[in-house]
């Protein structure tokens, strides 16, 4: 009847095939929401795909839900059903592979500094709280060593510094003068810097340098990964997403596979769940137009 409705009136093909004009409107709605359920269908999985795919096959259905929220694609949609439409689709975020070395050398004839923070990572402002931390990185000629500076107001690395020894002019010092030229620091900011017990953190020079800044220093508990939870799961993140990608990662290659993902991925295009859902560049350019206002 459809397909002859532009033909023939809808009363005499419904005689003539003894149906009703009521059941013969009944399916043609019913039809018509059909087809509308299968594109908006399509539609949602060609979007949940498409952010799968941007993201590196790095997120899970919590973060891809979060950026469709942000897309203007028309899409109302639950967590429950992203989440099932991504195992229908195949599509699963990278688990981690491979157990990395403890770093912290803690067996060391300096004082520890007192746990300030403790655990109190819901900072609101900017460049009120830095926290550290150092990774082994295995190449093909030995291993590197990656030190991190992250501000816990907006969640992104400040500064990092990728050395060949763990001496720390090369590694805390380097990221901690880098990171204090890129905010601006001034000799009196009021800034917290927390850390775990390594020596490179507890040693002379480094707490020289957090004086000439009036800068707070804090340490973790000895043998408390979660009191640099932030720092921790940074490490964590950085090899799920993108190191262990890479078999044996040539160490001429190892610096530019670093800042690809931190300067060209985390800080300035990948959602964080703390963030709401937001980067960390966002947030950071949203609190300084508060602090300018």
């Amino acid at each position: 009847m459809n397909k002859h409705s532009p033909r023939f009136p809808v009363e005499m093909m419904s005689k003539a095939l003894g149906v009703s004009r009521g059941g013969y409107y009944k399916w043609l709605k019913k039809n018509a929401q059909d087809s509308t359920l299968a594109a908006s269908d399509q539609c949602l999985n060609k979007e949940i795909k498409a952010v799968f795919e941007h993201s590196k096959s790095t997120y899970g259905s919590p973060r891809v839900y979060q950026k469709l929220q942000t897309l203007a694609v028309g899409l109302s949609v639950s967590k429950s059903t992203v989440a099932r439409r991504m195992k229908a689709l195949g599509l699963a975020a990278r688990n981690r592979k491979r157990k990395y070395v403890v770093t912290t050398q803690s067996d060391h004839p300096y004082a520890a500094s007192p746990n300030l923070l403790d655990r109190q990572f819901g900072v609101e402002q900017i460049n009120q709280v830095w926290v550290s931390d150092i990774t082994y990185i295995a190449t093909d000629q030995g291993w590197r060593y990656l030190t991190i500076i992250l501000d816990l107001g907006d969640r992104s690395v400040v500064s990092w510094a990728l050395s060949t020894t763990l001496h720390a002019q090369s590694s805390v010092i380097k990221a901690f003068k880098e990171a204090v030229e890129k905010r601006n620091i001034s000799k009196n900011s009021g800034l917290m810097f927390h850390s775990d017990r390594g020596v490179q953190y507890a040693c002379e020079d480094f707490r020289s340098l957090l004086n000439q800044y009036k800068v707070t220093q804090s340490m973790s508990r000895k043998g408390n990964c979660w009191d640099n939870a932030v720092a921790e799961s940074f490490f964590k993140t950085i090899k799920t997403e993108e190191l262990d990608q890479h078999p044996l990662i040539k160490a001429e290659q190892l610096f530019s596979l670093i800042f690809k993902y931190i300067d060209g991925w985390y800080n300035t295009q990948r959602i964080h769940s703390a963030l709401n859902g937001k980067t960390p560049w966002e947030v950071f350019y949203e609190k300084c137009f508060e602090l300018a206002a």
